[in-house]
């Protein structure tokens, strides 16, 4: 497939090739690379092209087959890239062979996340969690780093046989930073776990934001508690956990709201694994505001995504408010009738959704209402049966209520 170049950016930027491959049914693709152009941005790169391929099965030792390769290579040239980013995981040996094939820097999806949440961690707990993901990420890539160096030696006056190869000591160096990062992120857990009991005691009712990467969580969060984080229109612009106090007029008591980092496809397992104790906030919340891009052409794979990410942290059956947010920016047929209605989760669960502008403050007081009511009797089956469905919306896993559905039936709903 030929490439397709993007729009010019500032010739400082690194140029960058995107790569995707197509391995059929129930693999993970995007025809289009748009959000892996959009991570790229977040680095600090520019793509210049994008190429596609299709396959049965990775290529063992170029993931896209030597013809691929070469034309990789071509386009490489042609534009002068800097380096190569793919959409999937790459395996050790791939991106080496791919390195010393086209003769320059190859990242795969999850070394591109890394370097981001490097790049965007500020806290004390972020910056350990972001060290402790790319260290284990970088110890099964040690023979890329290290294929220069031959096996050393005992010295002169030495006895023994051959001495430890550069990669052995560097893998040693490597786990023992590992060791000494989990002893220090489990003396954090046991911080946030002494003050989550400290809120059990004094009975605060606890929500958290979750959602997509851009999905406007810190918008929403700074909207609601005018607490002032740090929000931008690009993926993974904040990382740390912020918890503030919110007051609720209508349930006359404060609750905590916590804004987490953003979910993404194929989010790396170390990252997830690293932000346990990030993450354990959304794992513990008495209610989840699943924030949603209304706006989105992939909302519904973005939806998929972070309910399989709330599943693996064990999340997935706490009680959930869909805010779709963004309304401001759909077009005019496509705003909702109402700003609360009912949605239908791929599981079979109902939940309460709301149709929010974190930007304009639009729906805003029934986002508060709705947060009053779980706050007060929380939000079981019942709490969302609102009334008879309407047979506009006959539309797979969607439920949208008379009083409250969308004006056209195109919209893009479970």
């Amino acid at each position: 497939m030929s490439p397709s170049p993007s729009v010019q950016h500032p010739a400082e930027a690194p140029r960058v090739v995107l790569v995707g491959v197509d391995f059929g049914p129930g693999s993970s693709f995007d025809p289009t690379l748009d959000e892996l152009a959009l991570l790229a941005e977040s680095a600090g790169d520019h793509a210049v092209a994008k190429v596609t391929a299709k396959r049965r099965a990775p290529d063992p030792a170029f993931f896209v087959g030597s013809g691929k390769a070469d034309e990789i290579k071509s386009i490489v040239a042609l534009y002068q890239a800097h380096g190569v980013i793919f959409d999937q995981a790459l395996s050790p040996a791939q991106q080496r062979n791919l390195e010393r094939h086209l003769g320059v820097e190859v990242l795969d999806r999850t070394g591109l996340i890394l370097e981001i949440f490097g790049a965007r961690a500020r806290s004390h707990e972020g910056k350990l969690q972001v060290e402790l993901a790319r260290l284990e990420y970088l110890s099964t890539r040690l023979v890329r780093r290290w294929s220069h160096l031959e096996r050393q030696r005992g010295g002169v006056g030495l006895r023994g046989g051959p001495g430890e190869t550069q990669i052995e000591l560097d893998r040693r160096m490597i786990e023992m930073k590992i060791k000494s990062l989990k002893e220090r992120l489990a003396k954090v857990k046991k911080q946030r776990n002494t003050q989550r009991r400290s809120r059990e005691r004094a009975g605060t009712f606890r929500a958290s934001l979750v959602g997509y990467t851009n999905a406007g969580k810190s918008t929403l969060f700074n909207a609601m508690t005018k607490a002032g984080t740090y929000a931008a229109d690009q993926l993974f612009a904040t990382l740390d956990t912020t918890t503030r106090q919110l007051y609720l007029a209508q349930a006359q008591r404060s609750v905590t709201l916590s804004d987490t980092v953003g979910f993404i496809r194929d989010l790396p397992h170390s990252l997830v694994a690293s932000f346990a104790a990030t993450l354990q906030e959304a794992a513990e919340a008495d209610v989840l505001l699943h924030v949603v891009d209304a706006a989105s052409p992939v909302l519904l794979e973005q939806v998929d995504e972070v309910l399989r990410v709330l599943d693996s942290i064990g999340a997935g059956e706490l009680p959930q408010v869909l805010v779709f947010n963004k309304c401001d920016t759909l077009e005019t047929h496509q705003q909702p009738y109402h700003h609360r209605d009912v949605y239908e989760l791929p599981s079979g669960r109902r939940c309460i959704r709301v149709f929010v502008s974190a930007l304009t403050g639009e729906g805003l007081d029934v986002l508060r209402e709705v947060l009053s009511e779980a706050a007060l009797h929380g939000l079981g089956d019942d709490a969302s049966d609102k009334g008879a469905v309407d047979p506009r919306f006959a539309v797979h896993n969607a439920i949208d209520v008379a009083p409250s559905s969308l004006a056209d039936p195109d919209y893009p709903t479970h």
